[in-house]
């Protein structure tokens, strides 16, 4: 720390939380102005079907997530089974796959017209649907099951993770007792991972709550799709931001929690043996576990991921290729510029907070980090209020000095969608470099400040060359999440701009992905980039 240090640094740092917490503000601002009773008739109206909806899809998606994860994570760390190291970051795969693209693969596959419909008719020779029953694909249902094989990476990575660390004289202990290795998996396994499993639910629950594109596909009314609709249906922004606030209240509570079953986990572990464990020898059941985990990558990632590549073959349209490269630009060049920001503001929040005598200077990075929380659709609410009010401000600032305003500088630009993509995504950027930083001595700061060095020659000249390989994976980790970022781009893009996920879900919407499977096969691969970063760390821990 720099003993000291001028002030103008600390309000430098919070000066720059402000602009990062200016677009929750603007949403409560935006809550409480009057709304001509549009909220009042969804409350009497729809209201209850959105929450109802909202959920029961975050409790079917976090119940059938867990199904799906636990079996699997268990398989991979405890047991012995052929292909336990591939699993390990195969079935990761998934996150890199758009739900909304997952959904149009399996409708098109279980509809009534798909193939399998089809072969069933043919094979009970009937013709039409009153003749037999088929579950709906479209249908609340439909989506749980879609955003299930999506996200249950999540609740599988960190549950693995669990099951791996767990103390070994316990385990052994519960053996020499008598205890079964069923016994011991269900009385002290799984509790024991439960916190790791709890906080894997709650970032599946948050999700869910965020997603947009799949149930709008799927027409499923949920409070995201009501906020959409509630402010270009009904034109109505202080309604769309009362009901974006019920979606803050629910995501906040899930961040804690979170938060709190993470530190039960740590006060578990604190006095707990670890060792290698043992791995179990399932016999003839390996085979089945090599089947569960083989299938559930082919449902969620294989199959997908095959049917677009289909569709890229045989929809391959040169016609296509001049707006293709268009959208891949926009959505390059706008990640790109989003994730230098993001770095940029990340380094001197995290600067300051390091050199800082004054522990509240530590406050600003935290306070930054708060739009990661806000779905895309609440984001954007609270994105146009400020910049509504600075373009407003500087067109009349312009007409005072008798000159033309620029017009909608900041809510008719792309300016919009990069300040929306920044306060999203900082936090990811803050992490990273955080937990590079923590690794750099503090007798590196002392040694610098003692050669007469101020604070500036001491970021260029010491941190910046250490802290290159956590700044790469930021700049990647927040360019990539931006790429894939849809709800925030819908609603805040200029009249006539389109980038690779505005474009793709638009032939989604329009059943004709097709067309568009070239877009949506870059958007996966561009994602797999952060499940590299995740393989090494687990071929490390192995």
């Amino acid at each position: 720390m720099v003993v000291g240090l001028p002030r103008r640094w600390s309000f430098l740092g919070f000066f720059i939380a402000f602009l990062f917490l200016t677009p929750l503000l603007a949403l409560l601002a935006t809550a409480a102005l009057p709304d001509g009773e549009v909220f009042a008739h969804l409350a009497e109206t729809v209201l209850p079907t959105y929450i109802l909806n909202t959920l029961l899809l975050m409790l079917g998606v976090s119940l059938l997530s867990a199904l799906l994860a636990i079996p699997a994570a268990w398989l991979v760390a405890r047991c012995h089974m052929p292909g336990k190291r591939f699993f390990q970051w195969a079935l990761l795969l998934p996150l890199a796959m758009p739900a909304y693209v997952v959904a149009y693969v399996y409708t098109d596959l279980l509809d009534y017209p798909g193939p399998i419909q089809r072969a069933l008719r043919a094979l009970l020779g009937v013709n039409s649907v009153n003749d037999y029953w088929f579950p709906d694909i479209r249908s609340l249902g439909g989506a749980t099951l879609i955003l299930a094989l999506v996200l249950f990476p999540y609740i599988f990575l960190l549950a693995r993770t669990a099951f791996m660390e767990q103390s070994l004289s316990l385990l052994q202990a519960s053996r020499l007792m008598g205890a079964s290795e069923r016994e011991s998996f269900w009385r002290l396994a799984l509790p024991m991972a439960r916190p790791a499993i709890a906080a894997g639910v709650a970032l599946v629950a948050m999700e869910t709550a965020a997603d947009f594109a799949t149930v709008s596909y799927f027409a499923v009314p949920t409070l995201t799709t009501a906020v959409y609709d509630t402010w270009l249906g009904y034109g109505s922004l202080a309604s769309a931001s009362k009901l974006s606030m019920i979606i803050l209240v629910a995501v906040f509570l899930l961040i804690w929690l979170e938060r709190f079953a993470r530190r039960r986990q740590q006060l578990f572990q604190r006095q707990a043996l670890t060792g290698q464990i043992p791995r179990l020898t399932l016999g003839r059941w390996r085979w089945v576990g090599l089947g569960y985990c083989t299938l559930l990558l082919f449902a969620s990632f294989l199959l997908p991921l095959g049917i677009l590549l289909g569709y890229a073959v045989r929809y391959f349209d040169l016609s296509w290729q001049g707006e293709f490269w268009r959208y891949s630009w926009n959505s390059f060049s706008l990640s790109a510029i989003a994730a230098v920001l993001c770095v940029v503001f990340a380094l001197a929040l995290l600067f300051i907070a390091r050199i800082s005598p004054r522990a509240q200077d530590a406050m600003p990075a935290r306070l930054a980090s708060t739009g990661y929380a806000l779905p895309g659709t609440v984001l954007a609410i609270g994105v146009l209020g400020p910049l509504t009010w600075l373009d407003f401000g500087l067109n009349d600032f312009c007409t005072w000095l008798g000159i033309d305003g620029p017009g909608l500088l900041f809510t008719g630009s792309t300016l919009a969608l990069i300040f929306a993509f920044c306060v999203r995504f900082i936090a990811i950027a803050i992490g990273g470099i955080e937990n590079s930083w923590r690794r750099l001595s503090p007798s590196l700061d002392m040694a610098a400040l003692s050669m007469g060095k101020g604070p500036v020659a001491l970021f260029f000249r010491v941190h910046l060359p250490l802290l290159r390989t956590g700044i790469l994976a930021s700049l990647l980790l927040v360019f990539i999440e931006a790429m894939k970022e849809l709800p925030a781009a819908l609603l805040l893009r200029p009249i006539g701009f389109e980038n690779l996920a505005t474009k793709v879900f638009e032939y989604v919407s329009d059943e004709r992905l097709e067309q568009g499977a070239l877009g949506a096969i870059v958007i996966v691969l561009v994602g797999l980039v952060p499940l590299v970063f995740l393989n090494r760390s687990i071929e490390k821990e192995s």
